[in-house]
Parts: structure tokens; C-alpha cells; sequence
């Protein structure tokens, strides 16, 4: 179950009267549309508030929303949920033709908002809720997996405000065909499995490679074999010292993924999502190095040498590592070449082999 509708991050500013002109700058400069703000000090913005002035009403009353609709003002209704009772008054302001509703669940979070979501996803009222931190953002947006439509984030920190966007933002890989140049057997050593807490499907994978700027896209194990059952949920991603890239923008050496760890999986098209680690395991077993070339740019990666890891053809057919030969073509990734510093890319001189 996936839901295609933009998500919206609002802002509501917590700085004080003094700093606020400077920090609605800085909103701006970040991307952000709507403001949870009196439309006075708001310039510039769509505004959501208490207020007839504001391009979204925000009502707290039955009466409020019929005063709202004769206006034409897009509307909606604040409600906090402190029992099921205030779940079923948010659906009758629904039903009486609220846009959108703003959930205050500070006691209870997830379980009150995925009842609310129920009842509300096949209507055309936008559910909202409130948070006090990015990480509760991030929550907020994946609550029984439909999410919220959008989340008035409280804040005084441009920080939080970066760190809210990142969370939302997927990414995008220009994955392109990779010819393999060269394979052979490079003895024992240690590769990482990564199984994360998501379920993957065909197509999906992680990037994995011994440049940063040079991966090539590892298959999930959604597909099983004779001796093996399927596990979606696990990448055999290579040799302990491969890089990956992270959804913070720095890369990481497979030996760094632990629990808790964020990920990105990105797909044959190149679309990622973030993904949390459950576990890494590290073992010992034979490897094999594949090289491949794209655009002129060479790379390598080291894999576990096992029917199991495998990679994708620029056809979108599934490859093993054991049947892969000179001159087979496979997704990868390439950018042009930087330094890196403690996984943060930095502008340097650098060569990689």
C-alpha cells in the first residue's frame, strides 16, 4: 500500500518577535511554502492559522467552519485527541466538508492518527499533524504506512528545519548500463549481509562499490533458489571495506552498518528510500571482484562469490555473481571523482584504484 500524494512540511515559528523576520528568511531560502503564522508577519508565504486573513483557515468550532465556507476560504479543523471521542468528532468534521484537519495527539501519537487515517483516506480531507522535532516528522509521515498529509513542525531551529526535509526527500541515482571488464576470484574475506527493517522488491538493491563516485547496484534477495528461501529484506552487499552511500550524504564502509543504521535502496530507475537497518552480518567466505566501466569512468567491487548476491542487467533481468561474464552489462552508478573526509565529500585531488 503506497500513497502518491505530496506530503507538506509546515513550519511553525517558536523564535521570537525580534528574530523572526530573519528566520522567515531563512524558510524561504530552504524551500518551505506554508507557515503556521499569523499572516501579518508572513509575508510571501502560505499561511495556515487562526485567522479569516489566512489562506487556510484553521476552525475550532462546527460554526466556525459553516461561518469559513460561506466566505470560500479553505478550511479546516483543529481538534485535540484525547479519546475516541475526539477521533469521532474529527470525522464528523469531515463529513460536514472540513478541508483539511490538524490532530494535536501529544499524549498519544501513532495510535490515535492511524484510526483517524482509517476512517479519512478515502475522503478528500487532508489530515495534518503537529510535531516538535524532525525525527517525529519522519514518524509522522510513515504512520500505517499511508502517513499524514502533512505536519506542522514547531521550531526555532534552522537545523531541525534541514534535518525535516532530508527525512522527507527521497533521492534519485542516474543509474546507467556498467560493462563488466573483468571478473576473477580473489580468495577469503570478510562481507557484510545487511538485513534492514523493509521489505524489498524486484529491481531493488543497494549501491555498493570500492570508489564513492563508482557502485555498482547489488540485488536484494527477494528471489530464492533451490537451497535457499527468499529474503526481501536482505542485501548481501559485499566485502567489509566496499562504500555505500547514506541518506545523509556521506558514505559509509559496509563495516560501519550496524543496527539503527540508515540506508538508502534505490531501485533500477534510480529512485531511493530510506530504509533502517536491523542488522549487519559480517562472515567469512569466498569473494569474487567484478570490474565494470561506465562513460569511460572504471570501478570495482568485491561480492561475496555465492549463486545468491546478484546483480541487474540493463534489460531489468536478475544476473549472479556466478554466472556473470566479460562483456555482460549491469546497473551502476558514476559522478565525477572527489575526496572524501570521514565519508563527506570534499573538493581534493584524489585517486582511487
Amino acid at each position: 500500500m503506497t500513497d502518491a500524494k505530496p506530503k507538506e512540511l509546515i513550519i511553525r515559528p517558536t523564535v521570537t518577535k525580534t528574530a523572526l523576520a530573519g528566520f522567515m528568511s531563512k524558510l524561504k531560502e530552504r524551500g518551505i511554502a506554508i507557515v503556521n503564522a499569523d499572516p501579518r508577519v508572513a509575508k510571501g508565504f502560505r499561511t495556515i492559522y487562526e485567522s479569516e486573513d489566512a489562506d487556510m483557515v484553521v476552525c475550532k468550532t462546527f460554526d466556525q467552519m459553516k461561518s469559513s465556507r460561506s466566505s470560500g476560504k479553505i478550511f479546516g479543523y483543529f481538534k485535540k485527541v484525547l479519546n475516541n471521542a475526539d477521533v469521532d468528532e474529527i470525522e464528523r468534521a469531515s463529513q460536514a466538508g472540513a478541508q483539511f484537519v490538524i490532530v494535536d495527539a501529544s499524549d498519544w501519537k501513532i495510535i490515535p492518527l492511524e484510526n483517524i487515517i482509517a476512517k479519512l483516506h478515502k475522503s478528500e480531507t487532508k489530515v495534518f499533524t503537529t510535531a516538535k522535532s524532525s525525527r517525529e516528522v519522519a514518524t509522522m509521515f510513515a504512520v500505517l504506512e499511508l502517513g499524514v498529509d502533512g505536519v506542522i513542525l514547531s521550531t526555532d531551529s534552522e537545523d531541525e528545519v534541514d534535518k525535516a526535509k532530508q527525512r522527507l526527500s527521497g533521492a534519485r541515482f542516474p543509474i546507467k548500463p556498467a560493462r563488466i571488464v573483468e571478473i576473477r576470484d580473489v580468495g577469503t574475506g570478510e562481507r557484510v549481509c545487511v538485513d534492514t527493517a523493509s521489505m524489498m522488491g524486484m529491481g531493488e538493491g543497494m549501491l555498493i562499490g570500492s570508489r564513492s563516485n563508482f557502485m555498482i547496484l547489488v540485488h536484494n534477495e527477494s528471489v530464492g533458489s533451490s537451497f535457499t528461501s527468499p529474503r526481501p529484506f536482505r542485501v548481501n552487499a559485499g566485502a567489509v571495506y566496499c562504500y555505500t552511500i547514506a541518506p545523509d550524504g556521506k558514505t559509509r564502509y559496509l563495516s560501519e552498518i550496524e543496527s539503527g543504521s540508515e540506508i538508502w535502496v534505490v531501485n533500477s530507475e534510480g529512485a531511493a528510500r530510506r530504509v533502517i537497518v536491523g542488522r549487519s552480518k559480517i562472515e567469512t567466505r569466498p569473494l569474487r571482484l567484478i570490474r565494470a566501466e561506465i562513460d569511460g569512468e572504471t570501478g570495482t567491487v568485491i561480492l561475496q562469490n555465492a549463486e545468491t548476491i546478484r546483480l541487474i542487467t540493463k534489460e531489468g533481468k536478475l544476473l549472479s555473481v556466478t554466472e556473470a561474464t566479460v562483456g555482460d552489462e549491469v546497473l551502476g552508478y558514476t559522478k565525477p571523482v572527489s575526496g572524501r573526509h570521514f565519508g563527506i565529500e570534499v573538493d581534493e585531488y584524489i585517486v582511487e584504484k
